[in-house]
């Protein structure tokens, strides 16, 4: 155990005020504590780990709920919903709570919107920019669960 004074480790420590706190001492540092306040049983050592109380995060599958997906065309969609609206890129970035540097970048295509701004945008805008994920046929020839390299791989008969 180390003293909470001179932070030193000591065996002995004892528990005694020190200017009105309560503190474990070792026994050269009891000298600095208040006059008749010091206790002469040792401080009992931490009998508990710690270890059982920190939980660790539960692993989740981030694309199990993936349903949708953004469309292809997303930055000019927004733009041409924009523009019929007839709002400028200030005003959509207001209405939206947005920067108008960021409603470029998103037209531009260099910046891909976050799920919150896609739902600002799809209201906004009247316009639907997530679709349903579709099941892509693989062609597999293998029978088990798991897909190989060969299953990607045309050879030439």
């Amino acid at each position: 155990m180390q003293c909470e004074l001179c932070g030193r480790d000591c065996k002995g420590g004892r528990t005694a005020l020190v200017d009105g706190v309560k503190m474990v001492l070792c026994p050269d540092c009891l000298r600095y504590s208040e006059s008749g306040v010091q206790t002469t049983q040792p401080v009992p050592p931490i009998q508990r780990s710690i270890t059982p109380r920190l939980r660790k995060p539960q692993s989740k599958d981030i694309y199990k709920k993936m349903e949708k997906e953004l469309v292809t065309d997303w930055s000019e969609k927004i733009k041409k919903a924009r523009e019929k609206k007839g709002l400028t890129r200030e005003a959509l970035g207001f209405k939206i709570g947005e920067r108008t540097v960021t409603i470029s970048k998103i037209e531009n295509g260099d910046l891909r919107p976050s799920d919150k701004m896609i739902e600002k945008l799809e209201k906004e805008l009247e316009i639907v920019l997530l679709e349903e994920v579709s099941k892509v046929p693989t062609g597999t020839t293998h029978t088990g669960t798991a897909m190989t390299l060969g299953d990607f791989v045309r050879t030439e008969d």
